[in-house]
């Protein structure tokens, strides 16, 4: 299970990343852009990922990765369960979104 210190500690070790809040929600941003959100409530977070990453993450086994069963979920949007998602999948999926919205300098 990821826990939101371990959240945070990893999504701070990129450059730049800022955390505000976001309705019921924690953002992190880059520039301005948000790339992850963090449900307390149903300890999810949901990352901004293009939609050919978004099926990629979304096809393996298990149910941890999931596009937003909506039409934000058409635009990239996807849930990742922090109670199951295993620790190699949820980085690999953090550094995809971080590298989706952070300028390309």
């Amino acid at each position: 299970m990821i826990t939101i210190d371990a959240l945070r500690k990893y999504i701070f070790s990129f450059p730049e990343v800022e955390e505000a809040p976001h309705f019921e929600k924690i953002s992190f941003r880059v520039k301005k852009k948000i790339f992850v959100t963090y449900s307390h409530s149903n300890h999810t977070i949901t990352l901004k990922l293009s939609l050919d990453e978004q099926d990629v993450f979304s096809s393996g086994k298990g149910n941890a990765i999931f596009p937003v069963p909506n039409a934000w979920g058409k635009q990239g949007w996807t849930v990742v369960d922090l109670s199951i998602v295993h620790k190699d999948l949820f980085h690999d999926a953090i550094i995809t979104a971080y590298c989706t919205v952070a300028p390309k300098k």
